[in-house]
């Protein structure tokens, strides 16, 4: 069962950013679409986890959450639907995956511990796969948005790493409130937010959210994306441990890639391609401590399986 939940949560990690493409091509705006995704998910699941009783209502009036929902959400989601205006959602999910370095590096800056040789290894070598995805389109066909829409990414993830770290902190301060509610009560306050940005800075027309795309966009990002992606990652962060469900980060992106060369014909070049893989090498690097850690417990567990 974990393992058949594990492949399910990568898949739909994988497919979601191919699912905004499709929005965003379609005509929905792109801080009014997130926004509604993230506040609708938030809000069923909030309620699901009230009827539950595993979350209060005064959950909601914690200031952690609105800080919890501007790095997380807001944050992250608002330039990473901007940006996909602009670029394939392949490349937006590989500049995605560099947020475990994001994560490293803030952490190390909090805490001023030294990093190990290996970690800054990771660090050197997801430095050098990102120049290497974003060279193509920096050379071969230059464009300015094109940069612009990297750059907010890469920025996106400086939001998720604050959010990241700073969650950790909250779900420690709340240890008798499910994480799920946690997350749900952030996304609330986060697609919030976004939907008082596109109030001002976009024009909504409602008959382009109401094509076929559009629609079955928003509505997979609501259900599939944001409520069964994330519920799946909780119930193997609370049947395993909170490394192994975070391996998606070295399988999703690339699944994204491909799906986006497949099914949407977007372009790719090898560069590219040598860039987004060793963007995955180097998180491996960054992370392989807790990956020996993992492995040497699944080993134990084998062993005692065994005798």
């Amino acid at each position: 069962m974990v393992l058949l939940n594990y492949v399910v949560m990568c898949l739909i990690f994988g497919t979601t950013f191919l699912a905004i493409k499709v929005g965003i091509d379609a005509g929905a705006p792109p801080f009014f679409s997130a926004g509604i995704r993230f506040f609708l998910a938030g809000v069923i699941l909030f309620s699901f986890m009230l009827w539950k009783k595993q979350a209060r209502l005064s959950l909601l009036l914690h200031k952690e959450m609105v800080f919890t929902g501007i790095g997380l959400t807001f944050g992250t989601f608002a330039t990473l639907y901007w940006a996909e205006q602009h670029i394939s959602s392949g490349i937006a999910a590989i500049l995605s995956a560099t947020a475990p370095l994001m994560v490293m590096l803030l952490q190390t800056g909090i805490s001023r511990q030294k990093l190990s040789a290996i970690s800054w290894a990771g660090c050197l070598v997801g430095f050098v796969g990102v120049v290497l995805l974003i060279l193509p389109g920096a050379t071969i066909s230059f464009s300015f948005l094109w940069l612009a829409g990297c750059v907010a990414v890469i920025l996106g993830q400086i939001f998720y790493s604050a959010g990241a770290v700073y969650s950790r902190s909250v779900i420690q301060r709340f240890q008798d409130t499910s994480p799920i509610a946690l997350n749900a009560a952030q996304m609330m306050y986060g697609g919030a937010m976004l939907l008082v940005l596109s109030l001002f800075t976009e024009q909504v027309h409602i008959e382009s959210m109401l094509t076929a795309n559009a629609i079955l966009s928003l509505l997979y990002l609501i259900v599939v994306g944001s409520m069964m992606g994330h519920t799946i990652f909780y119930w193997l962060v609370a049947k395993t441990n909170p490394v192994f469900p975070s391996t998606w980060l070295y399988i999703s992106p690339l699944i994204a890639l491909s799906l986006g060369v497949i099914l949407y014909n977007e372009p790719l070049y090898l560069l590219s391609l040598a860039g987004g893989i060793t963007i995955i090498v180097g998180i491996i690097l960054i992370n392989m401590d807790g990956l020996k850690q993992l492995m040497g417990k699944k080993a134990n567990k084998l062993s005692d399986i065994s005798n």
